[in-house]
């Protein structure tokens, strides 16, 4: 049994087109994630698959990587067809535009339950989906019905994904686990301060240094579990691997008066509170270390390359939108 319950593996594959170039922006990226850690990354300038982790390297001096850098290549070209298609779509013939694919799934390793996810963005919003239950995609925008239409006559494609999303995608995960069990299944429990610049600010309840990336963070009032004036803010990825998450409480100063606030940050089956006497202010002698934080804009996440159907999957997920 793995110490991680939940694991996701997860790939965005993230192509621009450009009117005019942009200065150290590739046009095409990709990035594999699991459970939160990025493990490679490809681009077009580079036009290499890089390991992001030692563990990594074992899988890199094997054959199927020199097969899973080429399917990167060639979902290069293939997106640089989808993103003119759309611009056609969207009646655009200039400018500089996004498309975004993300797909991957979750396994719970105790249920053996797993979840697919297949979604297609273009600037930011959302583009095409595939509904894994219904099998079928769906489409939110106009410009999407075309090809929504096109893939869902495609009935032997889509029991392709099915099986990939069920059965060769949750491979994957047990395979990539294997092969990173120790760095994986660390656990580390959050640091957790309580922040506020002055006393007519907000406080922020700030986990950082924790892994894996799960966690919960909640306020209570009086005991009582309190969701009003609470911004939460997602998880952001630390230099070394761990992550931080921060939940901001909105309240006036009198209210700290009137009642008695709690943050409860969660991890792991661990509980830590921190209540108002341990905030830290700008009148506090203590230095505060700021992790360094990077977001992953672009993720990827590879193909089976041990299944017999192998070359048909690949060019299952190379979809072209026209």
């Amino acid at each position: 049994l793995n110490i991680l319950v939940v694991h996701l593996i997860m790939l965005k594959h993230a192509s621009g087109l450009l009117n005019n170039t942009v200065a150290g922006f590739p046009d095409i990226s990709a990035v594999t994630a699991l459970d939160g850690q990025q493990i490679d990354y490809y681009d077009s300038e580079i036009k290499k698959l890089i390991p992001k982790q030692d563990w990594m390297k074992e899988f890199a001096s094997e054959d199927r990587f020199k097969e899973y850098t080429e399917f990167r290549e060639r979902v290069q070209q293939t997106n640089k067809i989808n993103i003119r298609f759309i611009m056609e779509q969207f009646n655009q013939s200039h400018g500089v535009h996004v498309y975004q694919r993300m797909y991957g799934c979750e396994w719970d390793d105790e249920t053996g339950e797993s979840r697919g996810f297949d979604q297609h963005g273009y600037d930011g919003q959302d583009f095409i989906f595939l509904d894994l239950k219904e099998l079928r995609y769906i489409t939110p925008v106009l410009q999407g019905i075309i090809t929504a239409q096109k893939w869902n006559k495609d009935r032997e494609q889509l029991e392709l994904l099915k099986q990939y999303y069920e059965q060769d995608c949750v491979d994957w995960i047990k395979y990539f686990l294997m092969l990173g069990k120790a760095a994986l299944v660390k656990r580390v429990s959050p640091l957790v301060s309580l922040l506020q610049k002055d006393s007519s600010s907000p406080v922020e309840c700030h986990a950082t240094g924790f892994y894996p990336s799960a966690v919960t963070i909640t306020w209570l009032r009086n005991g009582q579990q309190h969701d009003e004036d609470v911004d939460l803010g997602e998880t952001l990825i630390n230099e070394d691997g761990t992550f931080q998450k921060t939940s901001t409480l909105n309240i006036y100063l009198d209210d700290w008066k009137k009642h008695r606030y709690v943050c409860v940050v969660e991890h792991e089956g661990k509980t830590i509170q921190k209540t108002e006497e341990e905030i830290i202010s700008n009148k506090s002698k203590l230095l505060i270390v700021q992790y360094s934080v990077y977001r992953v804009y672009s993720l990827a996440f590879p193909l089976h390359a041990e299944v017999s159907a192998k070359n048909k999957l690949i060019s299952s997920t190379e979809i072209l939108l026209q």
